[in-house]
Parts: C-alpha cells; sequence; structure tokens
C-alpha cells in the first residue's frame, strides 16, 4: 500500500454516535483515497440502507457487486422443495451458470430429482482440563448422570435451539464435549455458542472439581472439513437423487451410460487416491454461488462442500446418481438473509424466513447434483476446455 499522504497507524475512523450511515461510509472512503490514492467510486453504488448491517458488517465503506445469473427450470421432488425453481447463482466464472442450467435442463427433462433432508444438527465442542485421564472419565459419567440439568442450562439461551445430545471423546486429561442442536431456519453458530457457554458454566458451578474449560476445543471443527462431521453430520445431511434415461446419457456425454459407469470407477480411485473430501465432480461452485446471493455465509463453503456420490447402472441402461451432502450449513432467517439482494433471492425460490432453511437445503443439493451432471458431460464429451475458451476468458 502506498503511503505519500503520510496516513500510515491513523485508525479507521468511526462514529461513536451512529457508524452506520452514509456520511460514515463516505469519511472512510474519503479515509481510503487519501491513504491509498484509490477513489472507491464503484464500491460506494449501493440500494443497501447502511443503519440495517448492525450485526453485518463493520467499518462499512460500501459492497463489492458479483454479478448474479439464473439457471433453470429445475424439477424438485422433494419433501420440502417441489416444483420448477429458478435459481440465482452469484458468480465471476465464466460458464458456471451455463453449465449448472444444462444440468438443470437434464434432470427436469428426466422427471427431476428427488431431495431428502436426513438429519441436522449444529454441534459446539468444549474441552473440560483435568490432572489426569480418570478424573477426565468419571468427568464423562457425571456428565451423563446430569445431561437434563445441562440441556435446561443451555436452553435458557434460545427460543429455538433445542440440545439433542452430548458426544464425549478423551485425550489424555482432556474431555471433549460434542454438544449437538437443532437450530430451525438459523445456521445456528452463533445460537449453539451461546447456548453451550451456558452449559459449561453451569457445569463448572456444579461439578464438584470446579473444572477448567475451553469453549472450543477445535472438534466441532468451525468452517474447516472433517471427516467426523461428514460422519455425524454438521449442518443438515441431505441428498439429491435422480434417474438420467441411456439416451441423455448418451447426449450429454457422447458415451453409453455403460461406459460412464466405468468412468465413474475410475474417479472414485483418483478421489480415494487424493483423499477428497468429495468424489464427485465438485460442490463447491454451486454452492458458493447460491451462498453468496442467498445471505449464507460463504465460509461455510469449507464444510459444505464435502459430498459422497453414489451411482448405479440399471439393468435397463438408465443411469441412477446421486449425491449426499453431509454437512450443508444453511439458514434463512438471521445473519446475511435479510439484506436486500439476498432476501429477493431467497424470496425467488420461496425460502425466506421461518420454514424455508430445509427447503433451501433441498433446492442446494438438487443444483449440486445439476453441477456434477453437466460437469461429467463436459469432461467426457472433451468440450471441457472449450467451453471456458469461449465463456470463461474475460481477461483485462
Amino acid at each position: 500500500m502506498g503511503d505519500s499522504n503520510g496516513a500510515v497507524g491513523l485508525k479507521i475512523p468511526r462514529d461513536r454516535q451512529n457508524d452506520y450511515t452514509n456520511d460514515a461510509a463516505q469519511t472512510r472512503r474519503d479515509f481510503i483515497r487519501k491513504a491509498t490514492g484509490t477513489d472507491l467510486r464503484n464500491v460506494a453504488h449501493y440500494s443497501i440502507d447502511p443503519a440495517k448491517l448492525t450485526g453485518n458488517c463493520e467499518n462499512f465503506v460500501g459492497v463489492a457487486q458479483v454479478p448474479i445469473g439464473i439457471a433453470g427450470p429445475l424439477r424438485i421432488n422433494g419433501e420440502h422443495a417441489r416444483g420448477d425453481f429458478y435459481v440465482p447463482l452469484a458468480t465471476t466464472e465464466g460458464t458456471l451458470v451455463a453449465s449448472y442450467n444444462r444440468g438443470m435442463r437434464v434432470l427436469t427433462e428426466c422427471g427431476g430429482v428427488m431431495t431428502t433432508v436426513v438429519e441436522q444438527h449444529m454441534q459446539r465442542a468444549p474441552v473440560f482440563i483435568f490432572d489426569d485421564a480418570r478424573q477426565a472419565r468419571d468427568f464423562g459419567a457425571w456428565v451423563d448422570e446430569h445431561y437434563d440439568e445441562i440441556k435446561r442450562a443451555c436452553e435458557t439461551t434460545t427460543r429455538i435451539g433445542k440440545l439433542q445430545s452430548i458426544g464425549q471423546y478423551s485425550i489424555g486429561p482432556l474431555r471433549y464435549l460434542r454438544f449437538n442442536y437443532t437450530t430451525g431456519d438459523a445456521a445456528g453458530q452463533n445460537m449453539t455458542g451461546k447456548a453451550t457457554l451456558a452449559g459449561c458454566e453451569w457445569i463448572a458451578d456444579n461439578h464438584g472439581d470446579r473444572p477448567r474449560y475451553m469453549l472450543s476445543g477445535n472438534l466441532d471443527t468451525d468452517k474447516k472439513h472433517s471427516r467426523i462431521n461428514m460422519l455425524l453430520t454438521r449442518g443438515k445431511r441431505v441428498v439429491a437423487e435422480a434417474v438420467i434415461k441411456a439416451d441423455h446419457v448418451q447426449r450429454i456425454a457422447g458415451i453409453s451410460s455403460k461406459e460412464l459407469f466405468r468412468s465413474r470407477q475410475i474417479s472414485m480411485a483418483g478421489a480415494f487416491l487424493a483423499g477428497s473430501a468429495n468424489n464427485g465432480a465438485h460442490a463447491a461452485n454451486g454452492l458458493t454461488a447460491m451462498f453468496i446471493a442467498c445471505g449464507q455465509d460463504v465460509a461455510n463453503v469449507s464444510e459444505s462442500h464435502a459430498g459422497i456420490v453414489y451411482s448405479q447402472l440399471l439393468d435397463n441402461g438408465d443411469y441412477y446418481w446421486s449425491i449426499t451432502l453431509p454437512s450443508l450449513i444453511v439458514g434463512t432467517y438471521g445473519g446475511g438473509t435479510g439484506l436486500a439482494t439476498q432476501r429477493e433471492c431467497l424470496e425467488m425460490l420461496g425460502c425466506y424466513g421461518t420454514g424455508g432453511a430445509d427447503k433451501f437445503a433441498e433446492i442446494c443439493v438438487a443444483t449440486v447434483l445439476a453441477g456434477e451432471i453437466s460437469l461429467t458431460g463436459a469432461i467426457m464429451r472433451g468440450d471441457w476446455v472449450s467451453s471456458h475458451d469461449r465463456l470463461g476468458r474475460n481477461r483485462p
């Protein structure tokens, strides 16, 4: 950063009375211009009311505008999402919207995609610290005996969050507790953190040893991929599955469904060799684009992209294709979902507000399956690179 104006070390200006105003944003843009020589004239164009950003963004100066494209229609035969949907995808990657659009067309022509939310949990995982392993083991038994009291303490902090169970894991003198909650239509990380703090304080006050603890011992693996979350679910475990007709396989991939199944085995071996968090083509592209458009915490893609593809060649030559996302973290209430453009995108899907989270999760996983179909087809047909050359090259 250049500093010919001598602004090194100067604090970013804030208005202690009301920092969420257009004037406060302009003051900071002026500060940046003096400090760096950069005029944020495009960043300054926004429709957001700064007064509504409390809890979303500090030191507000403007917005980063990400183009939104629409893919669809995508026919979904879910328990919560039913009908044809047009999906907003916010991205700067050329070919992404076109690719998902192609996959959605295939799924819709084949009768749609069935979606299922299998289970849902959100975790906070404190660790209690003892002098030796026996004390830690005995503490674990005490926690089991006092589960009902701990649950009541946790739930005093929230109307929505409900403690479902506490998993326990020992390492040396440490006892890790994994508090598992349901969180309604919120993603729930903050909710579960506050609830678990109340539970830990109750434990510390009522256990005879008054044990020390850390609110997160990193076993919840917040915003990091982990095998435990793939096995035990963090967020929502949701499945999309469809049967692709043999003639559609030939059309989109340029090969028979039998050849597609053989190629799937090769891809599975490669994913195993790499130690990949996803044995499919990808989930991050579609999820990131939907998360940006719909006000999700985009960092949750680090967990949400994990996936397991399972497919079968059916006796009649058709192709069964499914993907399971074991740690899809989404919400339709709170966070960034109430901001103007994000709310509009959720409303486009009929998902905004209470009662929308499971529906949104089903639309997300259906969109991911569309991307799997399209990218796999592009690789097999040999037009993966040519498509990017045609649609995805926007050089200055």
